[in-house]
């Protein structure tokens, strides 16, 4: 049976496998492509290789899990069902790893969007050690499962709430990011920001969809650094969310700044569409903060928070929602 040690090692493995060139996944991250426009292969190698270098490292796992009451020995029965998000390419990792980590059996429920990257990483699992079968399964619907993870929309999640009611879950809704900018950041500075706001083309959770800005702010240097991320409009469908945009700006006869890529509105919504970014003047920190719903919010980028382009480079203890999955799963029960 497995046990922390072979767990442990199992994905330290997967990740020099995800960072390697075996034809294989280098086909599968083709054919996820392929199968989602949205995940531009760049943006695949990204994820790719953040969930490598800050997941999958065998020190930091090692670290990681001696904080936690991990059970030594494969002794859990009880089976954790797991909804997957598919806005971003594999999304639904950390949550993966949590529960194989932790020593639980799973039942994955992928999302159309992103149904092929993890599906391979796990039948890789099983090509080295058979004994993987008997605790991850993928399946198209869940049921009878002892506890649940579930991320979907602020829509789905009634559901989610409504067919888990019985059983322990966490059940994740729609969050996004904002960042604070001081207004003395270099041009590098403010390239890190177009990270933060364009990767995954500014779908993901942690993407920044708001910037808090001092009274009397310049913004073209900001403009400027973003045409780093012009490509952008290459992908059809985000130059069709653009295009709509700003004809709704010109329509409306609503200001709007614009580098060709993205538009920028004030919107005290911390929620902007794809193409867009909303922005709010400041005149005291503090008032951001009180202002902020922290149900919405998933990081702050900027001084004292999350650094500028580092939104999506979560680690180890960067837990979704701010609930600490492994706290969750150490509470389930290890046997039925």
């Amino acid at each position: 049976m497995l046990n922390l040690a072979d767990r442990i090692d199992l994905m330290t493995k997967l990740g020099a496998y995800m960072t390697g060139n075996d034809n294989q996944w280098l086909a599968a991250q083709r054919q996820a492509h392929i199968s989602n426009p949205w995940f531009l292969p760049e943006f695949i190698s990204l994820a790719v290789d953040n969930i490598a270098a800050h997941l999958l490292k065998k020190e930091a796992l090692v670290n990681w899990t001696g904080t936690y009451p991990i059970a030594k020995m494969q002794t859990a029965e009880a089976n954790v069902g797991i909804v997957m998000a598919g806005n971003i390419p594999l999304v639904g990792f950390h949550d993966f790893l949590c529960v194989f980590i932790s020593g639980y059996r799973q039942t994955i429920k992928l999302s159309s969007k992103d149904n092929v990257l993890l599906k391979h990483l796990i039948e890789k699992l099983y090509d080295w050690n058979q004994e993987v079968k008997q605790v991850v399964q993928i399946a198209d619907i869940l049921k009878g499962c002892d506890a649940y993870i579930a991320t979907g929309s602020n829509n789905s999640s009634r559901y989610f709430e409504y067919y888990f009611r019985n059983q322990p879950a966490i059940i994740r809704r729609n969050r996004t990011s904002v960042a604070i900018i001081k207004g003395d950041e270099t041009a590098s500075d403010l390239k890190k920001l177009a990270d933060d706001v364009y990767l995954y083309y500014g779908m993901g959770c942690r993407n920044v969809t708001q910037v808090f800005v001092p009274a009397g702010y310049d913004f073209l240097p900001m403009l400027e650094a973003f045409r780093k991320y012009d490509f952008v409009m290459e992908n059809h469908k985000y130059k069709h969310n653009y295009d709509y945009a700003l004809a709704l700006h010109i329509i409306n006869q609503s200001y709007y700044m614009t580098n060709g890529s993205i538009i920028l509105s004030e919107n005290s919504s911390a929620f902007s569409p794809v193409s867009q970014l909303h922005y709010q003047y400041y005149s005291n920190v503090d008032e951001i903060y009180n202002n902020l719903n922290p149900e919405d919010i998933q990081c702050i980028a900027g001084p004292a928070k999350t650094p500028l382009g580092a939104a999506q480079s979560p680690g180890l203890y960067d837990y979704a929602d701010g609930i600490d999955t492994m706290q969750f799963l150490a509470g389930l029960p290890h046997r039925r």
